[in-house]
């Protein structure tokens, strides 16, 4: 780098155009939803032979559909992107540490070799060794997990050397060779030493995997050591006999770290938030790195410079004094190119957060993010902190820790210091201190991202920019299954809505300690999965249980607010279009996102909100499941077919066939009425709607009536289903009569 250039190590483009198409969509749509909201609201000052109860249900429901709508808009009032330049950076020896975070549960779900995958590709980045720490946190207390480590370790002393020298861009072992050769960007290399030596690393792979397999077929890998079991802190050495040649090799090796913390059935260990605060205290006295990169144990390294790419803001000294973080988005490698599932998170990573960024930046992001380690111990440290009583109360008894923060502290790896990590690591080490609620990763909801990037960081002043190169810089497993992809959802739905029934509301708490924008980008996070189910379920059911008593809701054709309506939903649709478009996504994944929303909407979002509730009020505690990452041959075929699989529990399935049978029920008695007594004009919306529900989600329809494989919907679901509308229907009749 010529350090006597000014030129900037990264650029912020702003994308005038879009603003302005954004913001007079805003004026517009937001004119028209006052008049839809008039007619409704007027309603209830005229005299009308229509029931009050539900045109009630139905203004209320379109008030939150509203209001949520109102709360996005705050993601598309100034979008932006980046251009990171790491060529520019100051010199080797002058860049900052990074320790890298891996967390890992369950070996069952989460299969070893990928996880290995993982550890590998985050010890090959494009980063000076010596200055690269690499913790693997395993909350199962695995031997696989702690052997396959080890296995980790031997191998990427050959690996490593491999990438660097040809420049391979993906990291990750596995992606690597089982790639197309024509996809590989060495491809062109063509050498006979190249083509030798790959030779060579593939079949060393092999082997790799072979014994990390074994492994597990032999290890303990049951529940009772994930419920609980004592701390284990190795950091991961050879054992080669060839001394000279291994310890020359170790020099050019990033430092590996296996972290399993204490855990015991008596001791709440709150979930991935827990584990990441024991790496916190852990690495603090190992090798205290001002950096962090946190990854999800399947989120391998797809390209080696994301250190760098990082460095670029966290190192312009513009930035550096409130910038948190760097968050880059989640992208996945095995998504099919229909995705029927809208696993890969299109409009969250390609829309939102890009406006999210416009603001004081993204939450975090579960994973693939650059964070500084300063940014989490909240008000534990302070720059004039003076009284070790009080940071002792906040962040535990530990003194090799707590110098570590007061920044006088030299880290090492004699044994005094690995000693201490048992204590750091123990079940019991948090208590009566500040983590969880001030310092670290914050437990108060199991999206324990989110929530730290709310409370923990952007509430506390802190900032964070959104970096979304070309090339993916790193690539995980996304949801390849029904089942997987709601228990999912639900999961995430819980732990925000966690959030918007606490004291921490972003729409209450945050507005004095952040900017009116980026309180309504987090107060949409924490509140979309309330509003959309009972927005979705009440316009999926009331207006059909209308249509088939007779009961109108909705303005005539002849009527001038029909236009308002139609206008609403067009130009909603339209809009949804156009991003869909504008991203590079098809016309079809555009149908399979109204799908996928309306899905979540009726389920994973329903039961997460009455998990929340029920926690709440104390009917419950908190869960956590980590998600299949273990693939199904018949499911995967299904999946890259782009079909849907309907292998899940009767708990998601009963509510979607019912509310199907329902629209299409009603869409028939729709149908009849306009045949028979003509009533086109009276009835166009309250047909059409339920004539949307039935087209968009045919695939349903086609899993209760037509498919006769494994992945439909079972006989008996399909029958407990059209009872369920049947006794809908009656009781509905009943109550609107």
């Amino acid at each position: 780098m010529d350090q006597s250039s000014n030129a900037p190590m990264h650029l912020c483009h702003v994308n005038k155009l879009t603003i302005f198409i954004n913001r007079t969509y805003t004026v517009i749509y937001s004119v028209a939803l006052s008049f839809l909201l008039y007619y409704r609201a007027s309603f209830f000052f005229h005299d009308t032979k229509t029931p009050i109860l539900p045109s009630l249900i139905v203004f209320v429901a379109e008030l939150l559909s509203s209001f949520e709508w109102l709360l996005t808009q705050a993601y598309r009032w100034r979008p932006v992107s980046r251009t990171v330049f790491p060529e520019r950076l100051p010199e080797d020896d002058k860049l900052p540490a990074v320790d890298v975070f891996i967390c890992t549960a369950d070996p069952e779900k989460e299969p070893p070799v990928e996880v290995m995958n993982t550890v590998i590709s985050a010890m090959a980045l494009d980063y000076p060794p010596k200055k690269l720490h690499v913790y693997l946190s395993d909350d199962g207390g695995a031997d696989v997990t702690l052997n396959g480590m080890r296995e980790a370790w031997t191998f990427a002393k050959r690996w490593i050397p491999f990438c660097k020298r040809y420049k391979i861009k993906c990291r990750s072992p596995k992606a690597y060779f089982s790639a197309a050769e024509d996809e590989n960007e060495d491809a062109a290399l063509g050498v006979t030493d190249f083509i030798r030596e790959r030779q060579i690393i593939q079949e060393k792979y092999e082997v790799f995997k072979e014994r990390v397999i074994e492994y597990a077929r032999h290890s303990d890998t049951g529940s009772s050591k994930r419920r609980g079991h004592s701390a284990v802190i190795e950091v991961i050495q050879d054992s080669s006999s060839n001394h000279a040649f291994e310890e020359n090799e170790a020099k050019n090796m990033p430092l590996l770290v296996y972290v399993s913390r204490e855990k015991r059935p008596s001791h709440a260990h709150h979930f991935k938030a827990g584990a990441l605060n024991v790496l916190l205290r852990v690495s603090g006295v190992i090798s205290n790195s001002p950096f962090i990169l946190g990854l999800d144990c399947d989120m391998y390294c797809n390209d080696p410079s994301s250190a760098r790419q990082a460095m670029c803001f966290h190192l312009d000294p513009k930035l550096s004094p409130t910038l948190a973080l760097v968050q880059f988005p989640q992208k996945f490698h095995n998504i099919s190119k229909k995705d029927i599932y809208d696993s890969q998170l299109r409009e969250t990573f390609t829309v939102l957060w890009q406006g999210f960024d416009g603001l004081q930046g993204p939450c975090v992001s579960g994973t693939g993010y650059y964070i500084k380690r300063l940014s989490l111990y909240g008000k534990s440290l302070k720059e004039d902190h003076k009284d070790l009583m009080e940071l002792r109360t906040s962040v535990g008894p530990s003194s090799e820790f707590i110098k570590s923060l007061l920044g006088n502290y030299n880290p090492n790896m004699k044994m005094a210091q690995l000693a201490e990590t048992q204590q750091l690591a123990s079940c019991t080490y948090e208590d009566g201190t500040k983590w969880g609620e001030e310092a670290g990763f914050l437990y108060a909801s199991v999206v324990e991202d989110y929530f730290t990037g709310f409370a923990s960081l952007h509430c506390k002043g802190w900032n964070s920019v959104y970096c979304n190169p070309p090339r993916p810089q790193f690539l995980g497993s996304g949801t390849t299954n029904l089942n997987d992809f709601l228990v999912q959802g639900t999961r995430w739905s819980s732990g925000l809505v966690d959030v918007a029934i606490s004291k921490y509301c972003p729409l209450i708490y945050g507005l004095t300690k952040m900017s009116f924008l980026e309180s309504m980008c987090y107060g949409w996070l924490a509140i979309f999965p309330i509003c959309r189910f009972f927005s979705l379920w009440c316009l999926a059911t009331i207006p059909q249980l209308c249509l088939v008593n007779r009961i109108s809701l909705y303005p005539e054709v002849s009527n001038s607010y029909f236009w308002i309506f139609s206008f609403v939903f067009l130009s909603s649709v339209l809009r949804h279009l156009y991003e869909v478009l504008t991203t590079e996504a098809s016309l079809q994944h555009w149908i399979y996102e109204q799908r996928i929303w309306m899905m979540k909407a009726v389920t994973s979002h329903l039961y997460g909100s009455l998990d929340a509730f029920m926690k709440k009020f104390g009917l419950r505690e908190a869960s956590f499941f980590p998600t299949n990452k273990v693939d199904d041959v018949e499911q995967l075929k299904r999946y890259n077919a782009g079909v849907f699989d309907f292998q899940t529990s009767a708990l998601f399935l009963v509510p979607l066939a019912s509310l199907v049978i329902l629209n299409m029920a009603s869409l028939c008695v729709g149908i009849a009425r306009v045949i028979f007594l003509g009533e086109l004009e009276k009835l166009f919306i309250q047909g059409f709607v339920p004539f949307y529900v039935v087209v968009v989600n045919y695939p349903i329809i086609e899993g209760m009536l037509i498919r006769k494989d494994n992945g439909r919907i079972p006989p008996s679901v399909t029958l407990l289903s059209a009872i369920a509308s049947i006794i809908f229907c009656i009781l509905g009749s009943i109550i609107f009569m």
